[in-house]
Formats: C-alpha cells, sequence, structure tokens
C-alpha cells in the first residue's frame, strides 16, 4: 500500500479553503442581488428585450358636405414588402422571387443608392433585403409602396409561391374632390421633428402616422385623428414574433364631420369663376388675373356654403407623401400661391365695397340724412393743409363717371358708388359738410362690421386685413396722417385691406339686420355610426342694432358651442382697440338695405349682377392697387392704376338666405367681371334650391 505524503503547509491550505468560502460568499450574495434584490430590474430589462408594444393604427374619421356627400374617405394603399428571415433557403428560389417581384412592381433588382425612409425609390430590391437583415430579419421591409391593387391581387394569389413576400393594406385618405376643395380640406403629412415628441406622447408612432398639415385636416386634428390602439407582443432573440400577450387595447376611431359646404354650389362657384378669369385672360392675350375668390355664406346662422380660392392644388397628390418636386412646383408660383387659402389669407383694397362702412357711419352719426343731396361735379380738389395757397400741392378727388353724377342722395350714392359723394361725406368738404366722419369714425364702424381682426373662421391662416389709423401711419412710415389718406380710407382705399371673408360679412351684417354672425364651416360632428356628437349652433358675435353695446369680453358668451379657442382669438385680436360693437339705429340698416337694393336694379350692377325672377342686393367694388407686379409692368400710373374686381350681393331682398362675395385680382371693373360670377353663384343656389324641395314632395 502506498501512502500519499504531502509537504503542502497548513496554513495554505486552509488560506485556499478561506479563499474558496469568501468566492463561493461573494458569488452567492451576487446571485442574491440579481436574483432577490435587483431581480425586478433585471426581469424588466429581460422584458423589454423579450416584449414589445405594437401600436394598432386608428381609422380617420370621414368628412362630408352637408349633404353627406363624401369629400374626404379612407381607401386602401398597398405596400409589397419582404421579410429577410422568411425567404427560402435556396439562392435560386430568392433570384427567381426577385425577378418576379421586379417585373411586377418596376422595382429594380440591384441598384446601389443611399438609405433612405420607407417608400423613396432609389434602391434595388437586394439593397433593401440586405439592409433589412442586418437591422431586423423578422421585420417585413418597404420593396415598394402604393401599388396598383391589380399587382396587389396577383401577388396575393402567388404568396404561396413566394415565400417571405407579404402585401400590406394601409388606409390613406382619398378626397373625393380634389383641387375642388383643397383649399378648405387641406391636405395630411408626416409628423415634423419639432412635433415628434408631443404627439408621441399622445400615442401616435412617428415613422407610420400622419397629422393634418392645412384646412380641416389641420384645425379639426384631434377629433379626426382618434386614438391608436396597443397590443404586447413576445418576440425571440431574432425578432420573429412568438405571441401576443396580456390585454390588446383597441383603437378607438376618430370622429367625422359634417360640413356646411354644398358641393354642388362649390362646383358652380368654380365653374363661374375659373370661366370668367380665363376670359379675362383671353381677351388680355396674358394671364392677367392669376387669382380669384368665390365665397357663399347664410346670413343669418354664419354657415359657409362656398369657398373657392383659385389656384388651387390636388391634395390627392399629396395623400401618400409629399413628392418634393410638386410641392416645390406650388411654392415656386409668386403669383398664384396656390398653396394659400385666399379668401382668408388674400388681403387688397376693398374697393368701393367698403363704402358701406362710411355710409352707416356718416348716416348714424348725422353726418348726412337720407334725403339731403350731395352735388357730384365728377371732380373736387382738396388744398394741402400745410400749404394752402400752393395750388401744385392741392390733389385732385376724381368720380368713376367724369361727368359726375350731379345731385345725389343717400341711397343713390350708395346705389351709383359716387366717389364724390362719399369723399365729401367721409372726408368733409367746406361750405358743404364742416366735418365728416373722418378717420376716427371710419376706426370705429370698421371693426363693428367685421374689419380689421379674425372673425374666427374654423381654419387656419386667417389674416386681420388692415384699418389704417393716424398712429399706424406713423409708426410704420414715420408720416403725418392727412386728408387725401382719409378720402382714400372712406372709399377702401389707401393703406386700407381686407379679406374676402372680411367683406362679405359685412355686406351679410346689413343684410340680416346688424348681426356679425360666426362664420364656419363645420355643422356636425358625427360617431363612426353616423350619430350626432355636437353639433354648431349659429352664433352672433355681436349685433349693432339690438341697442346693447357688446364688451370685449362678452363676444361668443351667449353661444354654448362656440369653440374656445375661437372666441379667445376674436377676443384677444381686438385687445388693443376694444369691443368692435357699436349703437346703430335699425332704420340706419334699412336706408343702406335700399340702397344696396337700387344697386341691382338701376346702380351700378345692373345688368351684370341682378336675378331675374328674385330681388336682390349688393355692393360693386373697383379696388385700385400698385404692387411689385404691377411696377414692374409699368401700371402704377396716378390716376390709371390697375384694378381688382370686387361684387358682393344677398338673395332674397326681402329675406336673405345667401350672401356670395366674387373677388377677380387684377380684374378689373367690379360689376362686369364679378358680376356675372355672383349672378351664376346665386342662380345655381335657388335651382339646387328648387330641386331639392321637388325630391322631397
Amino acid at each position: 500500500m502506498i501512502r500519499g505524503n504531502s509537504n503542502i503547509p497548513l496554513w495554505r491550505i486552509r488560506l485556499t479553503y478561506a479563499a474558496m468560502a469568501l468566492l463561493l460568499v461573494f458569488f452567492v450574495g451576487r446571485l442574491f442581488v440579481l436574483q432577490i434584490l435587483e431581480g425586478a430590474h433585471y426581469q424588466d430589462l429581460a422584458d423589454q428585450n423579450r416584449f414589445i408594444t405594437v401600436s394598432i393604427p386608428a381609422p380617420r374619421g370621414i368628412i362630408y358636405d352637408r349633404n353627406d356627400f363624401q369629400l374626404v374617405r379612407n381607401v386602401p394603399s398597398f405596400n409589397v414588402m419582404i421579410t429577410p428571415a422568411l425567404l427560402p433557403d435556396s439562392d435560386a428560389e430568392i433570384e427567381a422571387i426577385y425577378r418576379r417581384l421586379s417585373e411586377l412592381t418596376g422595382v429594380p433588382i440591384d441598384q446601389e443608392g443611399d438609405p433612405a425612409a420607407p417608400c423613396v425609390p432609389g434602391r434595388g430590391i437586394l439593397q433593401l433585403v440586405i439592409e433589412g437583415t442586418n437591422i431586423s430579419p423578422y421585420d417585413a421591409w418597404h420593396i415598394a409602396c402604393d401599388v396598383d391593387e391589380r399587382i396587389a391581387r396577383i401577388l396575393r394569389e402567388e404568396q404561396v409561391d413566394l415565400p417571405g413576400v407579404t402585401v400590406e393594406a394601409v388606409p390613406i385618405r382619398d378626397y373625393t374632390t380634389g383641387e375642388l376643395t383643397a383649399a378648405l380640406i387641406g391636405y395630411l403629412g408626416p409628423i415634423p421633428a419639432s412635433l415628434e415628441e408631443y404627439y408621441v406622447d399622445l400615442g401616435f408612432r412617428a415613422d407610420r402616422d400622419k397629422i393634418g398639415y392645412d384646412g380641416i385636416e389641420y384645425w379639426y386634428q384631434e377629433i379626426l385623428a382618434g386614438q391608436n390602439g396597443q397590443k404586447e407582443v413576445e418576440r425571440d432573440v431574432a425578432g420573429q414574433q412568438l405571441r401576443e400577450v396580456g390585454i390588446v387595447t383597441q383603437p378607438i376611431p376618430g370622429y367625422s364631420l359634417r360640413l356646411t359646404i354644398d358641393t354642388r354650389l362649390q362646383s358652380a362657384a368654380e365653374t363661374a369663376l375659373i370661366n370668367r378669369m380665363e376670359f379675362i385672360n383671353r381677351y388680355a392675350g396674358e394671364e392677367r388675373t392669376p387669382i380669384g375668390v368665390v365665397l357663399a355664406m347664410n346670413p343669418q346662422t354664419g354657415e359657409i356654403l362656398a369657398m373657392v380660392s383659385w389656384p388651387a392644388y390636388e391634395n390627392n397628390r399629396l395623400a401618400r407623401f409629399i413628392p418634393a418636386d410638386y410641392y416645390l412646383q406650388l411654392e415656386a408660383d409668386e403669383r398664384g400661391k396656390p398653396l394659400i387659402n385666399h379668401a382668408i389669407a388674400g388681403e387688397w383694397p376693398p374697393g368701393s365695397t367698403f363704402k358701406m362702412v362710411t355710409a352707416v357711419g356718416a348716416l348714424n352719426e348725422g353726418v348726412i340724412t337720407p334725403d339731403r343731396r350731395i352735388f357730384d361735379p365728377g371732380k373736387i380738389t382738396i388744398e394741402n393743409r400745410y400749404f394752402p395757397k400752393d395750388q401744385g400741392k392741392a390733389k385732385d378727388f376724381v368720380c368713376w363717371k367724369p361727368e359726375g353724377h350731379g345731385w345725389v342722395d343717400f341711397v343713390h350714392g350708395i346705389a351709383y358708388s359716387c366717389n364724390v359723394y362719399f369723399y365729401k361725406i367721409g372726408g368733409g368738404y367746406p361750405g358743404e359738410i364742416d366735418e365728416g366722419l373722418g378717420i376716427e369714425g371710419i376706426n370705429l364702424y370698421a371693426p363693428s362690421l367685421g374689419y380689421g381682426a379674425p372673425l374666427g373662421i374654423d381654419l387656419p391662416g386667417e389674416e386681420d386685413g388692415l384699418i389704417p389709423s393716424p398712429y399706424w401711419k406713423r409708426i410704420n412710415l414715420g408720416e403725418n396722417w392727412s386728408d387725401g389718406d382719409t378720402y382714400n380710407a372712406v372709399t377702401g382705399q389707401g393703406f386700407v385691406l381686407a379679406t374676402p371673408l372680411q367683406v362679405m360679412t359685412s355686406i351679410a351684417t346689413l343684410a340680416n339686420g346688424g348681426k356679425v354672425m360666426w362664420p364656419h364651416l363645420v355643422q356636425e360632428i358625427l360617431d363612426g355610426e353616423g350619430n350626432v356628437i355636437q353639433s354648431y349652433e349659429p352664433c352672433v358675435l355681436w349685433d349693432i342694432a339690438d341697442g346693447i353695446l357688446t364688451p370685449l369680453e362678452a363676444i361668443g358668451a351667449n353661444c354654448p358651442t362656440l369653440p374656445e379657442e375661437i372666441r379667445e382669438t376674436i377676443q384677444s385680436s381686438r385687445q388693443d382697440v376694444g369691443t368692435p360693437d357699436v349703437l346703430v339705429e335699425p332704420w340706419v340698416i334699412q336706408q343702406v338695405q335700399q340702397g344696396m337694393h337700387l344697386v341691382t336694379t338701376e346702380g351700378t350692377a345692373h345688368t351684370y349682377g341682378d336675378l331675374e325672377t328674385i330681388s336682390s342686393a349688393g355692393k360693386t367694388g373697383t379696388g385700385e392697387f400698385c404692387d411689385e407686379v404691377a411696377r414692374e409692368k409699368g401700371l402704377c400710373i396716378p390716376g390709371e392704376w390697375p384694378t381688382h374686381s370686387w361684387y358682393i350681393a344677398y338673395a332674397p331682398f326681402e329675406n336673405p338666405e345667401i350672401v356670395v362675395a366674387a373677388f377677380v385680382y387684377n380684374g378689373g371693373e367690379g360689376a362686369v367681371t364679378s358680376g356675372p360670377i355672383v349672378r351664376q353663384v346665386l342662380e345655381a343656389y335657388f335651382s339646387l334650391k328648387a330641386i331639392d324641395v321637388a325630391r322631397t314632395d
């Protein structure tokens, strides 16, 4: 028997055992920390690798016109995708799949290109698959987007022979009326980086979801978008989804909208406008007029019945993605500016349509009486207050009718749009009108009819217009106010600017007896079943003839459905001037109405804008302008400036139910150019009304 003999000292053995014990304690302790003390934390980290939250997109709401015609709907767009991990092992089979996909979609098999977002063309199928294999092989990668439905059907039928290939159907917006309603509907676009955090917090997925960029799509984004759902999915280390776990939160579809717009009237208005503009351009032998607007509204409710801004854009071309070349083309159009809704954002001299401000103010303030006649010789001369004896510094103010209108009373001053009459009652005239309404009066009465600040329409981009004052001129131009400035302002010239919506609102206010209505485009909010969730009722912002002066903070207070953000906008935009409301005697408005009625029966719109069987009233306007285009063409000659064309009318005269405004940039005389446009729209409205009545009987 052989006995072992150890020469290892005992203290070394003990030291070794001690070290082993310490290591054991360390590992057990570490295991205790990892498993017990920090177990929940590491379990959470593991779950984050193993489980992912998948966002389920919410269907966006539909948009209808007032007759339930779909203006905007969701339609499927088909994307061809490849999951690299699911492709066959055989290179020959993979190559056959690539060839078939390239044949059907037009995407090249092998083409180098810079990395880009999904659906951006430039790279071949091979390069896209390699990128997917390296990043996430079990995710589906886009190969071709928005393919034809026929191709999508073929690929689905052949899917058994094309392992790894899938066809994805995603909803996109289909704008059924295209450019006819693009200015008011708008379009969608990707979530910009500056807003990504905000929308991600709301449950949006930045690389997939779209938001409204303009129009109704923008203004009612929160209502239309709904709420995305979500589900938890378990996946393996390669990214392959294994199963769903937990509770699935279903998406909440967005609400739908029913607008106040009548698509049939919208189409008639666009046709009337374009035909007239094309006639003017053909007659001039050049593109003389690049911009036009038609607006129609119910003066009793503020409902917008039609809103045409020309030129327009095709929002269907922006529905799937925003092509850079098309968008840059739209931005490059400096004259037409098709991306701007000119009905609410275009600011131009309103010309003689603004005389209704002077008429109401002068009659209400006692500057003139209805029966008093003023003589119009065709021209008056105003001396320079600083050089009264220097005739070279005096300025002539002329009527559009060189020989003048002779003796003119109040209603005929409106009917004939007599410049000299309004010069005198607005600016005063020595020996005849000692003191006219003046620029202070203009700044009192113009806001009361809707000028000088936003009216709160439910669209983005509404502009203020401009009602000038001596303070404004001193601050912005460094000059004192002159009598000539007042003479220009009382006739809607000089520094005065207004949007078509403001001009229309001023006439609508007089038509309905003095109520400034909130102009709006959305009539009702609907759920997915078509049930009404909320209705927007007619809202009187203020009433100039009710004998009550509405304080600024009380504007819209009696309108429970007026959105609070709109009410705040209306109030905050008028903080510097205070309440726009004034006290106007009802008989004053009645006299103005009679004058506008005469406009159509014997005045400036007679034969151009009057209707054969229905009474109407209106006001023409010819606004002189001198912008950069006019200066470049040498058209800014004193006394011969080019002019914008305006006409606004309402009908029936006795009980107005529609007011229509037409504006044509550089269109010449208001009655000649815009009168026929308004008449055609009014005729279309009453024809459509008769058809609707016949259908219900």
